[in-house]
């Protein structure tokens, strides 16, 4: 493989123009294309096999009405005021007025204020006001789905309520308006302005930094034109395309700046422009290429959760993945051929440029001369602190819900008037094909009145798909139950709800089928599949990965010990997030929450394929250096110091991308970006800076052993070049391309 990465490196530098013009060509023609068929992501959700997909079936042919309005935006208006309510009826009075004028209000007669409300009809009293009257409920249907609302909608929602807020009475919404998507900018751009500093350190060149900004972009815009292109064709939903910015440019930008780095280097030995960049490619590429294998593969095997938008979210993380490989070994040798003797102008005095001889002092050079000087205690002192750290974790509780912080004051109203689960019900499907459903339903009725956590039992009733509009319940052959939970629909209380009607519904002797969905059970059921899953995904990721690191390594013990390494590096992590998010140590955030059910699974997927990237990167160049003649120490020390300066930037590159996003007002997206950039801290600065390098070194050559007949059986890939170091170096070069600077004594 090495020998044909060099040859296509060459080949891209020599005809700079044509690739670079294919790239853009690409990106333009696919933006027209998009432009002009412009596909519509899919608007509904599925989870097959599960209970509340089913209950779904049975609402879509049986009560469309009722499932159509479920995608609709619905929100809730709480008022309170501790003098009561009845004192403030004329500021509720205009509150109710401005609200009947949102956009596209459903039968704006509905929005009431419940003061009104509970006079005109006290038997649905405790339904709009609560506390003793102090706490009231103004509820909006409108008739645009959930995913269509703007930015503009939730400013314009939240103006309303600051205008009639004050003078003693609290105004608080929760709901769609409260849960707009906003779109991303601000923690990219940020990504993208520390990444640029830190490779402007890391070259010591303006140009060169460029570089990988560009492959980035053009990476990154090419996958979100494909996967936006491909929903024409698939279902395919949005939330597909929320991993390709942020993981798109990362990976990018990481195999940019590892290449260019290996570049500079190779111009060290070769000052043919062309030789040097198919040399850079030749080897740091071979490690790329397997880099971004292992990330594929561990996004990839997302599929095993059998969730359509988590499959769906890991096939388009792959894509950016791959397109970021294609760019790594194509776009930027011709970018290096396009800037020639300009690539690394100007320099920036003060800096390191990476080309200093391999005898000259750096900080990677001293810090591997110690790791390998003191192994035992480096690695035992790493691993210590990554198990100190993992020790919150065992407090980690799961759970997915869809409010923001922005909805805290409401959903605390909520509980105090009504109880929490008031915008989250249980959806409860009974059917029966072939008879009436009228028992089945009455049983399931009188049996959810008799359970805990249920509000207003007495007003439960079913409604059933029968002809007749003033009475639905006769020949019906489908009925349809709302039980509203008292507590918070994301809690365990509202769980075990669930889980006692679909135990009952396993025990009916009706015959009749009882499933349970909505928003609430689709999180639960979406929270036990994500949790069932993370031991199978982690058995497929690391299992698939450990081949794909023993072909490139040719041993058994260095994939096994990055495979280890990673293990700590996760536990840490979690045991970090859960100290600060979850138990709310340090008093980082105002709202403590558990662990969002998505980001095990997530954060395995993303952050072992990048730790992978960081293990092939660092220790391909100490492979490369044994099999060429080193002893296995100082192959070590070598591979460390020309490695660990691109790692430790690469390192920074995506803690800083992620980081960004702990900038957004939002808790789970605080969470998010926390625990992803404490995972890459973990992994790249303890495991794979210290810990690795340490316990290769105590294992000495026994680290690249491999069985006889294990070798027999794996491909050759020359990850380590040495069929390009059989190629004489080619020294002449144009002037006018190159002009090699002495090194300093």
């Amino acid at each position: 493989m090495a020998l044909w990465l060099y040859r296509l490196g060459r080949f891209t530098f020599r005809h700079k123009w044509s690739v670079i013009g294919a790239w853009l060509a690409v990106l333009i023609a696919l933006g027209a294309i998009v432009g002009a068929v412009q596909p519509k992501f899919a608007t509904d959700f599925e989870l097959p096999g599960t209970d509340s997909d089913q209950a779904m079936t049975v609402m879509q042919e049986n009560f469309p009405a009722i499932n159509e309005r479920q995608l609709e935006a619905t929100t809730s208006i709480l008022v309170a005021a501790d003098d009561g309510l009845a004192n403030h009826m004329q500021q509720i009075d205009a509150l109710v007025a401005d609200a009947r004028d949102l956009p596209e209000v459903i039968d704006p007669q509905t929005v009431v204020n419940p003061v009104t409300a509970a006079e005109q009809n006290p038997a649905m009293a405790a339904a709009v006001l609560g506390d003793d009257g102090k706490v009231g409920l103004i509820q909006i249907s409108q008739n645009i789905p959930m995913q269509d609302l703007t930015p503009a909608d939730m400013e314009q929602f939240k103006e309303l309520l600051a205008e009639h807020r004050g003078d003693g009475l609290q105004v608080e919404g929760t709901g769609s308006l409260m849960q707009v998507f906003e779109a991303g900018g601000t923690s990219e751009l940020l990504g993208f302005a520390v990444a640029f500093i830190i490779m402007i350190v890391a070259f010591g060149a303006l140009i060169a930094a460029f570089i990988p900004i560009v492959t980035g972009i053009l990476g990154v815009g090419i996958t979100m034109l494909l996967v936006t292109l491909s929903a024409e064709i698939i279902n395919l939903q949005q939330s597909a395309t929320t991993i390709i910015t942020m993981l798109g440019i990362a990976v990018s930008i990481d195999y940019a700046l590892f290449i260019v780095s290996r570049y500079r280097s190779e111009l060290n030995l070769d000052a043919n422009l062309e030789a040097a960049v198919g040399r850079a490619v030749g080897t740091a590429g071979s490690a790329v290429v397997f880099a971004g294998l292992t990330v594929m593969v561990a996004v990839a095997a997302l599929g095993v959760v059998g969730i359509p938008f988590i499959t769906q979210m890991g096939v388009a993380a792959a894509v950016a993945v791959f397109i970021a490989v294609l760019g790594a070994i194509t776009l930027i040798p011709a970018l290096l051929g396009a800037f020639g003797r300009f690539a690394f102008k100007p320099r920036i005095p003060g800096i390191r440029h990476g080309d200093e001889p391999d005898s000259q002092p750096s900080n990677g050079l001293r810090a591997a001369r110690f790791i390998t000087r003191y192994p035992l205690p480096v690695a035992i002192i790493g691993l210590v602190l990554l198990a100190i750290a993992a020790i919150p974790m065992t407090k980690m509780e799961l759970g997915m819900e869809s409010t923001t912080d922005s909805e805290y004051e409401a959903t605390q109203l909520l509980q105090r008037g009504f109880g929490e689960g008031i915008n989250g019900p249980l959806l409860v499907t009974v059917s029966d094909a072939e008879g009436d459903v009228a028992t089945a339903a009455g049983d399931v009725v009188a049996h959810v009145k008799t359970l805990d956590n249920v509000a207003n039992p007495a007003q439960i009733t079913w409604i059933g798909n029968g002809q007749n509009p003033a009475n639905t319940q006769s020949g019906a052959t489908a009925a349809l139950i709302s039980v509203t939970p008292e507590q918070s629909p994301s809690g365990p209380a509202t769980h075990e709800l669930m889980e006692q009607i679909r135990d009952f519904a396993a025990t009916d002797p009706d015959g009749a089928t009882v499933n349970v969905g909505g928003q609430t059970a689709i999180m639960s059921d979406i929270s036990d599949k994500l949790s069932s899953a993370l031991i199978p995904f982690l058995i497929v990721v690391v299992g698939l990965a450990f081949i794909i690191l023993t072909v490139v390594f040719r041993s058994l013990l260095v994939p096994l010990i990055a495979t280890v390494g990673f293990l700590f590096s996760v536990c840490a992590t979690f045991g970090a997030t859960v100290a600060i998010f979850q138990e709310g140590d340090f008093g980082i955030i105002d709202h403590t929450k558990p662990i969002i059910s998505f980001l095990p699974i997530f954060l395995v997927g993303v952050v072992f394929g990048l730790a992978m990237d960081y293990q092939v990167f660092l220790v391909t160049r100490m492979r490369e250096e044994y099999v060429h003649g080193m002893s296995a120490k100082d192959s070590v020390i070598i591979g460390y110091q020309h490695g660990a300066r691109v790692v430790a930037s690469a390192a920074v590159i995506m803690i800083s991308v992620f980081a960004a996003f702990m900038l957004a007002p939002d808790t789970i997206a605080k969470m998010m970006g926390f625990a992803l950039a404490a995972a890459v801290f973990f992994d790249a600065f303890i495991i794979r800076m210290i810990v690795v390098p340490a316990v290769i070194t105590l294992l000495g050559d026994t680290a690249w052993k491999l069985p006889g007949w294990l070798d027999k059986i794996l491909p050759n890939v020359d990850v380590e070049g040495t069929a390009i170091r059989e190629i004489p170096l080619e020294t002449q070069v144009d002037p006018d391309l190159w002009e090699p600077e002495p090194a300093k004594v």
